[in-house]
């Protein structure tokens, strides 16, 4: 059994048992207690569980765990694709950048560059008030408290009359026809700011290529995404998903 299969079987177990230690998935699956301890690390450190005394935890009990529950997991790795990301920043730039806890840790490291940023994202705007620039246009509308979004149909309205360098994008789930989101409004934000745009980038852990999260709302069909940044290579059949002149920006290697 590979790691990715035996994480995907982890996090089944840990949905039954809702807490797991590092011994017991050590015996379960018949690994070293080390192998163990990594796939908790991964496990931890990419979002997916909350690291415990011992093993791990579910996150909570719905399928999709709000913001601010997985903003509190302090990702290394995803500090690392936020990097990446800003490899794709450019000054005079005018971007536009979703809700993601991974585009948040981009959005402090755009302060001071002369550029305009385009969001829906409350905290994404907040996480850029300490500096003269960028400038900053938070869409205007009705907020989404626990995934903390911002959608009208002015916000919609707004984002048409813009053209945008690059739109930088996140995902709850990835399908072999597209980005899929939990929640319609904000895949129809989304969906809308890419059509603007020169570039999509999109950034997504590798395990949202095979989680069952219920995200039923695509934002975008894959074939829109110029670039994705995920932390591990992906397998020969999940990059076959896009098109051949995709930039796959894997942060480490397996």
């Amino acid at each position: 059994m590979t790691q990715e299969e035996r994480l995907i079987q982890i996090k089944k177990l840990l949905k039954e048992k809702h807490h797991l230690s590092t011994r017991i998935i050590a015996q379960h699956f018949n690994v070293s207690f080390d192998t163990a301890r990594r796939d908790v690390i991964h496990l931890t450190t990419t979002g997916q569980a909350i690291r415990v005394h011992g093993g791990l935890m579910e996150v909570n009990q719905n399928s999709v765990p709000d913001f601010l529950t997985r903003n509190e997991v302090q990702s290394p790795i995803k500090l690392k694709m936020a990097k990446k990301a800003k490899r794709f920043v450019h000054p005079g730039q005018c971007d536009f950048i979703g809700s993601s806890t991974i585009l948040k840790q981009l959005c402090p490291m755009l302060n001071g560059i002369d550029m305009q940023v385009v969001t829906n994202s409350i905290d994404n705007a907040l996480s850029m008030l300490t500096t003269e620039v960028p400038s900053v246009r938070l869409l205007g509308g009705l907020i989404n408290k626990s995934q903390r979004y911002i959608y009208s149909k002015v916000a919609l309205e707004t984002i048409c009359k813009i053209h945008f360098n690059t739109a930088f994008i996140g995902a709850s789930r990835i399908r072999p026809d597209g980005v899929y989101a939990p929640k319609m409004e904000d895949a129809e934000v989304v969906r809308t700011a890419i059509a603007r745009a020169n570039q999509v980038v999109l950034v997504a852990e590798k395990y949202k290529f095979t989680n069952d999260s219920s995200s039923p709302y695509m934002s975008a069909p894959l074939d829109k995404v110029d670039v994705l940044i995920t932390d591990t290579p992906l397998t020969n059949e999940q990059r076959s998903w896009f098109n051949p002149k995709t930039q796959i920006l894997p942060v480490l290697k397996e």
